[in-house]
Order: structure tokens, then C-alpha cells, then sequence
């Protein structure tokens, strides 16, 4: 074999699941540069030269590299280098945490971080009080784990100058003692009442924030991904100058799609911004051609907007039905434009009144101006009305599924479940009769919301339970294949992220890989979980070896 005909790298010995119709299983695979060259059986093994480096599986299963469809990897990064309050079990260890950070940064003039969960605390709610306790010489500001409300203690209000007096914005709620008194807790776009004050992260920060988040996906088995949030927001700084600066400077190992952050206070006028944007910021490995529209908020704070009322604590029907943040009229003329313009559009939508406005204007567009090609997505979905289910085929919209979220865990059961009533609580999350209609799936994370794990994700999507779990398995008949699960991870998110060459193995394709330290396939599926990713590559590149492999 000569030198230039072997391969630079042959993985043999185990299964490897390939995503590819044409040749779904197969056990070795070669690359050369940064294209997989041969897959197949042991013919394959024809192309070892004395160069190659070969990788013997040991039984191991192979597949392409995962892709996370919505994921806001520059924050999270950024969240774990400040007071990360992520899986800690309550409000002691909350309170605990907090001191610690604030003991051991004295000169930070604010608090700040993220990552406490709605149901430590009665109602969802925390009081600014406890914060009061912990730190009462320093302004506090932390975000929630799903990034949709804020708490702040009563030093962060007064510098915002929010009393009982102060209107809540048309966009969020300030939530209120029963006397008036804000309570700490911001929802929404009341979170930005506070967070203009907070000192904004360095450039620095951000690019050790994307470098660590980085890593940490890489150690997942994840490949590429599509931030679907760059922009300024809330307490959010804009994380494309870091991801220009790590892709012009050869930092950027992933494959990212980035979505713009559409302005929901402006209009159309915005759109040149947006193009001078994509330009700016497609370089190297990243790509802006994406917009990101949030249309509503969350079910935990009933924000998500829903087609009818939610229900109050004693099941009563309520006068809130959840806020649609740009009006469905307005939300046609902005996508039939983004799509005229060669943008893909990126829609948050939870609620089922959301998820309809997001196909109407899917369809507006389609009407205006034919097909495109620009892969529109939808991602969450949590409430989806059956009538809503066939359209997503029909308009070739992609369903984008954060498997995590479809589970009994405290949010679901506590906060959730017992405000949607039984009739709407049933269609959440509704991924097996997504892919019964003919519906393209996509998944993602949204970390730091939830884990960005895709083997949990898996997991979860499979079991409809998360590992571990004793709570029951949640609307069973909403169970997908692991076969679905793992192209929806792979080739799905690889075709939202308009990535082509990626999310199967096959030859010609690029070589983004990741090795797991078992064949879930061939093991019972409730122990998807246990399995771990030993190594990921992209383009050929090897970007994780876990130290135990």
C-alpha cells in the first residue's frame, strides 16, 4: 500500500451505526484528510499503510458525530466561570454557593450567574430576601436554569429603580408581594429592567467561555451545533465577536451555525443590520445565515403562549393565556422577508398557539416566495395542537425536540402539569406522532437550560424517562425509536445546520465521529444512559480522548 493511497486513519473492530440508509451497519471505516474514504467490513482494512493510525474499537460503537440543533454554548461557558448554581439540590446549597462565590470574589461589584431550578422554590418564584441574607452589600442578579427569569436581591432592584409602583413590561412580569412589593423574581423581558446595569462580561471572558463550553461538548461527542442566540440579550453579551475570533484565529474545532437575534422592540428596518451581520460573521467553521425569532416564553411562568387559558392553582380557568411577543400579522411579513433574503429561520415556540403562528408565517412565506431552501426549524414545541402536527411535513419545517424536557421531573409535575389541565397536558412534546406524520426531526439541548449530554437525550427521547428515574414513564406513547432518536442527533440537526457533508458515514462525507464505550444498540434501552463517549473526531481530527479510554 502505497503512502499516498492508505488511509491516515482506520477505525475497526466494533459496530458502527452509520445513519445511511444505503448501508446502516457496518464494523470499520477509514479516512483520509479530513473525508472518510472506505466503509465496510474487513476489505476495508486493505487500506492500512504503515502511517495509518488505527483505532481498534474492542467492540465499541461507532457514529457520526452529534450535532446539537439549538444550544447556547458562549453563555453557558461563560455561567460556569461565574457563581454556577447548576445542580445544586435547594435552597441551602443554593445560599451556600452563593456566599462561597461572593466570599471569594470580594471585588466583583455584582453577583452574577445562573442555573437555579423553579421548583426549589414555592410557586417557581424565589424571594429576594434570601439573597438579601447571603449578600447584603453587592447587587445579585442570577438567571434561572432555563434562562427565562431572573433573581435579584433587594440592592439589584433599588439600583433598577423598581418599586411597586413600576409597570411590568408588555413583554415579562415583575413578580409581586401581595402588598405590591417586587418579590425578586423578573420574568421575561422584566429581566431587562435589571440587566442593563450588570457589568457586561470581557471579550476575554466570552472566548474562554465558548473555548471551555467547547471542550465540554466535544467531550459529549458533539461536532457542530447551532447557537441559537447571537445577539445581546437580557444579561446576555452578543457571543459572535468571540466566535469570529476563535474561527479567524484557528480556535474554533466545532462546526457552528449561528442564529441572529431577531429585535422583537424593532421591525423590518433591522434586516440590512442583519445581512451586514451575516457577512461579518460567516468565517472558517461558523456560519451566520440563520435569524432566531422568540415567539413566546415558557410554560413554568405561563408565558408560553397557549391557545386557550392556562388554569390557576385550584384549576380554575384563568385570564392568561401566555404572550405572543411579536403579533402574528407583524410575525408574517418579518419571516416572508427573512426567507426572501436567504435566511433560515430559527423560531422558539412552547406553546401551541406559538407553534401554529410560527407554520402560519412558515406558510405566508411558502406562498410569497416558493420553496428555498433555507431549512426553517422549529424548536421545543412542548404544547403542539393536532391540527398543527401534518403542517410541519406539508411546509417542510423541521420539528428541532429537546428530548431532555419530555419527562416527569419537579418542574413538569409541579409547576407545569396541574396549570395546562389534563386534555393539554397530554399532547406535550408529541415526537412520535411528529414522526408518524412524515415530520423531519432535529434535537438539541438548549444548554445551558438542560444537559447538553446527547446519550441523555437519547435516553430520554426512547424511555420518555429520564436515567435514574422512578417517576413514570411520561406519555409512553410518545416513545421514538433509538434508531429515530439518533439520526434526528445526527443527520437531522446536520440538515438544519444546512452541514451536508456531515451527520452520516459514508464515503465522501467528512469525518466527524465520535466513539461510544458501548453498543447501545444492542443492550436493553433503558440502559442507553450508562454509555459514555470515549472519543470525538472532526474532520478526521481527533478533538476528545477521554483520559480513561
Amino acid at each position: 500500500m502505497s503512502a499516498d493511497t492508505s488511509a491516515d486513519l482506520v477505525l475497526t473492530g466494533g459496530a458502527v451505526h452509520t445513519v445511511d440508509p444505503l448501508r446502516p451497519c457496518v464494523t470499520s471505516v477509514a479516512v483520509r484528510g479530513e473525508r472518510i474514504v472506505a466503509v465496510g467490513q474487513d476489505e476495508v482494512l486493505d487500506l492500512i499503510g504503515p502511517g495509518t493510525e488505527v483505532v481498534d474499537l474492542h467492540g465499541r460503537l461507532l457514529v457520526p458525530g452529534f450535532q446539537d440543533a439549538h444550544v447556547h454554548p458562549v453563555g453557558a461557558g461563560v455561567e460556569l466561570g461565574q457563581c454556577d448554581l447548576s445542580g445544586a439540590s435547594g435552597t441551602d446549597e443554593y445560599a451556600a454557593r452563593i456566599r462561597a462565590y461572593a466570599d471569594a470574589h470580594p471585588d466583583r461589584p455584582w453577583i452574577t450567574g445562573g442555573g437555579w431550578s423553579m421548583e426549589a422554590f414555592p410557586g417557581g418564584t424565589p424571594e429576594r430576601h434570601l439573597l438579601d441574607t447571603v449578600v447584603p452589600d453587592r447587587p445579585v442578579y442570577l438567571v434561572n436554569r432555563d434562562h427565562h427569569g431572573a433573581w435579584a436581591n433587594t440592592r439589584a432592584l433599588d439600583l433598577a429603580g423598581i418599586t411597586r409602583d413600576t409597570p411590568d413590561p408588555v413583554d415579562g412580569r415583575i413578580e409581586r408581594h401581595p402588598d405590591g412589593t417586587p418579590s425578586g423574581m423578573l420574568q421575561e423581558g422584566a429581566m431587562e429592567l435589571v440587566a442593563y446595569l450588570v457589568p457586561p462580561v470581557t471579550p476575554q471572558e466570552q472566548l474562554s467561555g465558548l473555548l471551555r463550553a467547547q471542550s465540554l461538548l466535544h467531550s459529549h461527542g458533539i461536532t457542530a451545533w447551532q447557537d441559537a442566540l447571537l445577539g445581546a440579550h437580557a444579561s446576555t453579551a452578543d457571543p459572535a465577536p468571540a466566535y469570529h475570533r476563535a474561527a479567524s484565529e484557528g480556535l474554533l474545532t466545532a462546526r457552528v451555525r449561528g442564529a441572529l437575534w431577531w429585535d422583537r422592540a424593532r421591525g423590518l428596518e433591522q434586516i440590512p443590520e442583519l445581512i451586514a451581520r451575516r457577512e461579518e460573521f460567516t468565517v472558517g467553521l461558523l456560519n451566520a445565515h440563520t435569524v432566531k425569532i422568540m415567539q413566546d416564553g415558557i410554560a413554568e411562568n405561563h408565558t408560553a403562549a397557549m391557545l386557550t387559558p392556562y388554569l390557576t392553582s385550584c384549576g380554575c380557568v384563568s385570564d392568561n393565556s401566555g404572550i405572543s411577543f411579536i403579533e402574528p400579522q407583524e410575525l408574517s411579513a418579518f419571516v416572508q422577508r427573512l426567507d426572501g433574503e436567504g435566511f433560515q429561520v430559527h423560531f422558539h415556540a412552547l406553546g401551541d398557539r406559538a407553534v401554529r403562528e410560527a407554520l402560519d408565517a412558515l406558510e405566508a412565506a411558502l406562498r410569497a416566495n416558493g420553496p428555498r431552501g433555507n431549512r426553517h426549524h422549529v424548536a421545543h414545541l412542548q404544547v403542539v395542537d393536532p391540527e398543527d402536527i401534518p403542517r410541519f411535513r406539508a411546509l417542510g419545517a423541521t420539528a428541532t425536540i429537546q428530548p431532555l424536557w419530555a419527562a416527569h421531573e419537579p418542574q413538569m409535575d409541579e409547576l407545569t402539569i396541574p396549570f395546562l389541565g389534563e386534555r393539554r397536558a397530554a399532547r406535550q412534546y408529541p415526537f412520535a406522532d411528529l414522526v408518524a406524520s412524515g415530520a423531519s426531526l432535529a434535537a438539541g439541548s438548549d444548554w445551558p437550560v438542560s444537559s447538553p449530554d446527547p446519550i441523555a437525550a437519547l435516553h430520554t427521547a426512547v424511555n420518555r424517562r429520564q436515567r435514574g428515574s422512578a417517576r413514570p414513564v411520561f406519555l409512553p406513547e410518545q416513545r421514538i425509536g433509538l434508531g429515530t432518536a439518533l439520526t434526528a442527533y445526527t443527520a437531522g440537526s446536520a440538515y438544519v445546520n444546512h452541514l451536508d457533508d456531515t451527520g452520516t458515514i459514508a464515503p465522501g462525507k467528512l469525518a466527524d465521529l465520535a466513539v461510544l464505550d458501548r453498543d447501545i444498540f444492542s443492550r436493553p434501552v433503558e440502559e442507553i444512559g450508562l454509555a459514555r463517549v470515549e472519543q470525538t473526531f472532526v474532520g478526521g481530527r481527533r478533538v476528545h480522548h477521554a483520559a480513561d479510554a
